[in-house]
């Protein structure tokens, strides 16, 4: 915020000039052919349904997901909206639920009648609730990291622009892991699509760096004890490959430690296992000197760009990567940077198609497809992306960072090449 990254309004003006221009712009409201901002092409404003995890296990993500979408959408209003008119974001709670989450689609295309459904972030609500997207040939921007969009068994509605997904995060990181945690690995994940993608592409990115998945655990993600499944655990294991979410992550980080003490293999995790929760909270300090993969860095880091800070101030995180009103309100930084990039992307391919209202839907989608790559700035603060347009999917770089001293460092950023795959999918083959 210091450089006025989205400041509009330094021009250097004197007070008279101002005035003068004032005066001026009077006269020119009054002239026969003048339209106000607010009524460039249409008084209305593009109405997006924020299909959002209010309740349920995904509503510490809910929370910071809709603060991050209500600050982006802030300053894309303050900039003159989209193509001259406002943004105005409509919320319903799915209750983090796959059967409610189709509900809600619904509910934003014939009663809210929004342009476009954005936001959801757990992958079963997005594979519940996608069908209902395409049947009502409304356009749906994920915020998920499931590997179901680009998998190709969604449809040609249903887009992941802003965030990357599973099977290219952990092909990524495969590499880093095998050189200089392991090669031995055993894997802890959730029983449901989220935890499916790294059970089905780990092993095998593993594999191609020499190593091998020695055991894999699925835990129900309502489970609140997980003693009786550490004991699964091989004993020749060197890395422990943590990806847990929900109310019960905390437990079972505790747990975790509780159960090997100061005698522990390697712990390589998916900060999801620590998402709006304090690393510093009693019983984590076993965490010290593990490794957690991140989106974005929740802590400030020393080479953090201009464009990095301005975004963080805007969302409200302190150098700690918690509320700037509240310390002890813990963010999810490594994935709610994902709404903000998403917001621009719609921005982008809204202008891009001359998008005015639904009836411009199909052409909002082949706008979207078109799109290649995202520059890193203030609008993508995470870092530069590519956009593969058949897949409906954006690749970018990924973070590892080591606890140490009561934060995470970064330690390695992968290139977007590491986290590149065979396509196989095209959407655009679809009829829309």
């Amino acid at each position: 915020m210091t450089k006025r990254f989205f400041d509009i309004g330094k021009t250097g003006l004197s007070r008279r000039t101002a005035l003068k221009g004032i005066a001026a712009g009077a006269g020119l409201m009054a002239a026969p052919g003048f339209v106000r901002y607010s009524q460039a092409q249409s008084s209305a404003p593009i109405k997006i349904g924020f299909q959002a995890h209010r309740t349920g296990i995904g509503a510490a993500y809910g929370r910071w997901y809709e603060k991050t979408t209500n600050a982006a959408v802030k300053l894309i209003n303050d900039a003159g909206g989209i193509n001259g008119r406002p943004v105005e974001i409509i919320v319903e709670d799915d209750g983090t639920d796959p059967k409610r989450g189709a509900e809600v689609v619904a509910k934003f295309a014939s009663q809210h009648k929004t342009d476009i459904v954005f936001g959801t972030l757990f992958s079963h609500v997005v594979v519940g609730s996608a069908p209902t997207a395409g049947e009502l040939k409304i356009p749906y921007y994920v915020v998920s990291e499931g590997y179901h969009v680009a998998s190709g068994k969604l449809n040609r509605w249903v887009f992941q622009p802003g965030i990357t997904d599973v099977r290219s995060q952990v092909t990524s990181v495969a590499p880093w892991v095998a050189a200089n945690l392991g090669k031995k690995v055993t894997m802890i994940y959730p029983d449901y699509a989220f935890g499916y993608d790294h059970r089905d592409y780990f092993a095998p990115a593993i594999k191609a760096q020499g190593g091998e998945v020695v055991a894999q655990i699925p835990i129900p993600p309502t489970e609140s004890s997980f003693t009786k499944y550490l004991p699964q655990i091989p004993a020749d294991t060197e890395v422990l490959y943590h990806v847990m979410v929900g109310p019960g992550v905390l437990t079972f980080v505790k747990e975790l430690g509780e159960f090997y003490g100061s005698n522990k293999p390697q712990l390589f995790g998916f900060i999801d296992s620590l998402e709006a929760v304090d690393i510093n909270s009693p019983g984590l300090e076993f965490l010290d000197g593990s490794h957690f993969w991140e989106g974005s860095p929740r802590y400030a880091q020393a080479n953090d760009s201009e464009a990095q800070k301005a975004y963080r101030a805007a969302v409200g995180i302190d150098d700690n990567g918690a509320s700037t009103t509240d310390a002890k309100d813990v963010s999810t930084a490594a994935h709610m940077f994902g709404c903000w990039e998403t917001l621009y992307v719609i921005k982008k391919a809204m202008e891009d198609s001359g998008y005015k209202g639904p009836e411009d839907r199909a052409k909002l989608v082949e706008a979207t497809e078109a799109l290649t790559k995202f520059k890193e700035g203030p609008e993508h603060p995470q870092g530069d992306k590519k956009f593969n347009g058949k897949l409906h999917q954006v690749f970018g770089h990924q973070n590892i960072s080591k606890v140490e001293g009561g934060k995470l460092n970064v330690v390695h950023r992968t290139s977007i090449e590491d986290g590149l795959y065979e396509p196989e999918a095209d959407y655009t083959t679809q009829p829309l």
